[in-house]
């Protein structure tokens, strides 16, 4: 029923419309008109105004015409870079970009793959509930768009957010929190070849701080890492400041704390050994969130794969996801496997088998649904 070539058209459309974080406009306006023409409410909220987007988050509605229960599906407008040019090749059934972007399947497949189902849905009066959608901005970086979200727009207490590549039948039930752990050291200048005794070097604060933390992968829910780190200027003078930017994620919220606590021992102690002094900001990106697998939510996915045709299976994430937002708003959502391989790398790609069923199993929820 799925329209298999309008949908890879309309995907390879779409990653070619350019939306870097906070410039997703050109692509919501676009998204906006199709939505509109297709005879959804469309509302854009003012999610942009607050946190340096031109646009908003799009928030659509496609009333039922059943008494089904209504859902809600989401996906993210915003690409991370280098996504400017895209130019999508296919090469044996697998759709790639020329190799100088990204190619932007993240979250482009998700957003695809729901507007190609409810046009399927409204072509072929397909029975629904209310279906709402939310299209977010600002998603790579900090979920910024769906966390500024207008939810008393939103009706739905149910969502399925397609953002994971995991093949079409995974199902995320488990999501990491975040924290953002930035610091500042902070030693004294001193000439480095007449008098190094009488400074302080930020470099070697930092260098001690971060050898003595536990990085990476920690254990099989919690992970930690440095991103960043800056400062430092002429050999010939002992750098005064140096800044490191850091993360730790576990899916609990406990072995976060931990964690966080031994990269902030490790800086305190590493500026008292040497005299200087650390200035830390945590700031905690996200929480997490876990669904259960006996959850109705569940299940009705687990359905629908089976009428598919598809193998189902649930999966914890180490990513976060604006699904973790949706969940700490009171909407009760899974992640789904829309099978983007390789993101936010050059070799980014997405099999079409894989985007076809990621459609199908967007339709076939909203049929199990109503």
């Amino acid at each position: 029923m799925i329209n298999e070539k309008r949908l890879v058209e309309r995907f390879l459309q779409y990653v070619q419309i350019d939306s870097p974080t906070k410039h997703e406009r050109k692509f919501a306006n676009h998204l906006k008109s199709e939505m509109e023409k297709m005879g959804l409410e469309v509302y854009m909220d003012n999610a942009g105004e607050k946190v340096g987007s031109d646009s908003g988050n799009l928030i659509c509605k496609l009333k039922g015409n059943t008494k089904g229960e209504s859902i809600l599906f989401s996906s993210h407008m915003d690409t991370v870079s280098p996504s400017i040019g895209i130019k999508p090749q296919i090469k044996d059934g697998v759709i790639y970009s020329d190799g100088t972007t990204i190619l932007g399947g993240d979250d482009k497949a998700g957003v695809a793959s729901i507007m190609e189902a409810i046009e399927t849905i409204i072509e072929n009066d397909i029975p629904h509930g209310d279906i709402e959608v939310v299209f977010s901005i600002f998603e790579e970086g900090g979920l910024y768009g769906v966390k500024n979200l207008e939810y008393d727009k939103i009706h739905s207490k149910l969502g399925f957010v397609l953002d994971s590549g995991g093949t079409p039948g995974e199902i995320i039930v488990q999501g990491p929190a975040q924290n953002k752990i930035d610091a500042k050291f902070i030693g004294k200048e001193a000439h480095a070849g007449v008098a190094p005794e009488n400074g302080v070097s930020a470099i070697q604060i930092a260098a001690e701080a971060i050898s003595n933390m536990k990085l990476l992968r920690i254990d099989d829910e919690t992970t930690a890492n440095i991103g960043l780190i800056e400062g430092g200027g002429p050999t010939n003078i002992v750098t005064k400041e140096v800044i490191i930017n850091a993360e730790a994620r576990s899916l609990k919220d406990e072995k976060l704390k931990t964690q966080t606590d031994n990269m902030v021992k490790a800086m305190e102690d590493a500026a008292k050994k040497f005299a200087g002094k650390v200035e830390i900001d945590i700031d905690t990106v996200y929480g997490a969130f876990k669904v259960d697998e006996d959850e109705k939510i569940v299940e009705k996915v687990k359905q629908s794969c089976e009428n598919l045709g598809l193998e189902a299976f649930t999966a914890s994430s180490g990513g976060g996801s604006d699904t973790n937002i949706l969940n700490s708003k009171g909407i009760k959502a899974v992640n789904l496997g829309i099978g983007e391989k390789e993101p936010h790398t050059l070799e980014e790609h997405i099999a079409i088998k894989d985007l076809e069923n990621a459609c199908r199993l967007v339709l076939e929820i909203v049929k199990v649904y109503a």
